[in-house]
């Protein structure tokens, strides 16, 4: 019933997001290329982008309670029940006339390919489910989400180690929090990748064939993480869907300058579409922006009239500019704080600015494996029929070459992992087919044409000869059938590991009270104090290395290594100057870890002004003494 509960809900909001993004996408000229799966992953992704729209204005006008989320879900369910009937007509009579494109039947490597591709996606259907224990999700991500979430407004809370960051994927989770429990935001970052999985698939029968939709879905679901609420694969999602709609728009008018305006206003549409899952993406994390120099020289090479301009800027900027321009207004930084060597600095100083880019050099390592065979797909004869294919590749050798030369963080990649795993995919197939030549060779493939010498078929010469050769061209054809299931190897492996997986995702899983604190204690450090404190703490509480679980500490609650609360403007201090200083900020306890303890109970002084409040797994927490009064 748990998870019952939660896919039921997942998929009310599915549906009204498809709705709404029916209703936009209605009002488009139709794709080139009709692929139903496809177009209804794209709606609805764009219901997603319009829900966090919607969010964001509600939230800004102190508005986004309860109530309207509700509203707004219903409003959406209807609009999708209405347009439900005439969408699935509109199916059946495209199928009638064949519009829709052609798949070949199922080959048996297909079929067991699309068997493994399932198993590999068993513990993305059973990682949500577990409870938040992600470093990241629980340091920012959920305790933005419950502030918004409580408040019904945004607000720069500075006690976050980002507060000014654009968080528009959050507001969705902000929303789930305001209906549901905690579990339903992993449900919404999940969505996400699904919708991406179906993009890949998809796209793979459209521009190449069906194993390698299977190949690429198989890897992107191999690379995401479902169990989590982090804002990733949300990003990803987008950039996808901005790739398929600026693809759609490219083929809707091939030759957009040589037409008059009233021919490419339906084409250009799907412009506008690119460019606000774009903005969607960029008012989500700051790394999407490293995208629009591609796409605007990919656009400016087709199109350069001011209209079409004006919509990509419109789109783009409706639902990322308020965070870009309340950084700029209030901090003088629109890319707060990673603009401070630039703009200057607000809440970090130059030393937390060293910090956070020495941390992230520190997590610098080589992407997934898996990926690697994207540098192998120009040899596909698949780069030489397709454009798509070939566009494709050059996104993913900029996101590459761009990743190298900045970061070199996998988690910074991921917003292009989905083509990746697409454009890999590919790659695959080329090392397959590299496979099947080389065994061909090994049984002597080569040899199937016999000597090249005229003996006649009457002598004992002649019909060893021809013995020979059909025995060499029996075993080419065996090295080929090998060849053919390489490729399921890969699936297998994965399909392996899933199997495995899925047994520990369903370890995780949390469905009554003592199971989920059992599951927190083990993995969620300084967790038993932190929900002491939720429950006890009479004033303001100050953690020491406990980052990771403030989520379920108070709301709010203070101390990070960077920004206006690190701990370095504490540490330094005597016990007494420090009880006197946190006393004087309304702090009435602190709470750490017993590793950390030594550093402060050290101090000579430190007894007479901190007493141990409580103490449980490894943390403890200190009450300041009345004696620190200042």
């Amino acid at each position: 019933m748990f998870a019952a509960a939660h896919y039921a809900a997942l998929a009310v909001f599915v549906f009204s997001c498809w709705g709404y993004g029916r209703a936009l996408l209605a009002r488009l000229a139709p794709p080139p290329r009709r692929d139903v799966g496809l177009e209804a992953a794209m709606a609805v992704a764009l219901g997603v982008g319009l829900f966090i729209c919607a969010f964001q204005a509600l939230a800004i006008f102190g508005a986004f309670k309860t109530g309207a989320t509700v509203a707004l879900v219903a409003a959406g369910f209807v609009a999708a029940a209405v347009q439900l009937p005439p969408w699935l007509r509109e199916r059946r009579a495209l199928h009638a006339h064949g519009a829709l494109v052609a798949t070949a039947p199922w080959t048996r490597v297909e079929r067991i390919a699309a068997i493994a591709l399932a198993l590999v996606a068993l513990p993305a259907l059973v990682a949500p489910l577990a409870p938040p224990i992600a470093f990241d999700e629980l340091m920012y991500h959920l305790p933005y989400a419950r502030q918004v979430a409580e408040q019904g407004s945004l607000g720069i809370h500075g006690w976050l180690r980002y507060p000014w960051f654009p968080y528009n994927y959050n507001l969705l989770y902000a929303a789930a929090l305001q209906v549901g429990d905690d579990v339903l935001p992993h449900f919404l970052n999940a969505l996400a990748g699904a919708l991406s999985v179906v993009m890949i698939y998809r796209l793979g029968m459209l521009h190449v064939n069906r194993l390698t939709a299977c190949i690429g879905a198989a890897i992107w679901l191999g690379l995401g993480d479902y169990s989590n609420a982090l804002i990733d694969m949300g990003v990803a999602m987008f950039v996808l869907s901005a790739c398929v709609a600026l693809w759609w728009w490219r083929e809707s008018v091939p030759n957009v300058a040589n037409l008059p305006d009233n021919a490419t206003q339906g084409g250009m549409r799907w412009l506008g579409v690119a460019a606000f899952c774009l903005g969607v993406a960029a008012g989500s994390k700051y790394q999407a922006l490293i995208f629009l120099p591609l796409v605007a020289l990919f656009v400016v090479r087709h199109e350069r009239r001011a209209k079409a301009w004006a919509l990509v800027f419109g789109c783009f900027l409706l639902p990322c500019i308020y965070w870009y321009a309340r950084n700029a207004v209030m901090t003088g930084d629109p890319f707060n704080p990673i603009g401070a060597r630039v703009f200057g600095f607000t809440d970090w100083t130059p030393a937390d600015y060293v910090q956070q880019v020495a941390d992230v050099r520190v997590h610098a390592e080589l992407p997934n494996a898996l990926i690697w065979s994207v540098f192998f797909a120009p040899f596909s004869i698949w780069w030489k029929r397709s454009a798509a294919v070939r566009a494709a590749g050059w996104f993913c050798l900029y996101s590459v070459v761009v990743w190298v030369v900045t970061s070199r963080y996998p988690r910074y990649l991921m917003a292009s992992f989905p083509l990746l795993a697409a454009v890999a995919a590919i790659g695959w197939q080329v090392l397959f087919s590299w496979a099947a030549t080389g065994l061909r060779r090994l049984f002597g493939a080569n040899r199937s044409q016999g000597t090249g010498q005229d003996i006649p078929q009457g002598t004992p010469q002649g019909t060893a000869a021809v013995a020979t050769g059909a025995m060499s061209r029996n075993t080419a054809r065996g090295g080929a059938r090998i060849g053919d299931w390489v490729p399921v190897l890969l699936l297998a492996v994965l399909a392996a590991v899933a199997v495995r997986q899925t047994a520990v995702k369903t370890a995780m899983v949390s469905t009554t009270p003592e199971a989920r604190e059992a599951v927190l204690r083990q993995h969620v450090p300084g967790y038993a104090a932190m929900d002491y404190l939720r429950h006890n703490a009479t004033g303001r509480v100050y953690q020491i290395a406990l980052n990771e679980a403030i989520y379920y500490g108070p709301n709010p609650i203070w101390g990070d290594t960077l920004g206006p609360w690190r701990y370095t403007d504490f540490g330094a201090l005597s016990g007494g100057d420090l009880a006197r200083k946190l006393g004087g900020l309304g702090f009435t306890a602190i709470v750490l870890p017993n590793s950390v303890v030594p550093v402060f109970s050290a101090r000579i002084d430190f007894d007479k002004y901190f007493a141990v409040q409580y103490e449980k797994d490894g943390s403890r927490v200190y009450r300041i003494l009345p004696a620190a009064a200042p």
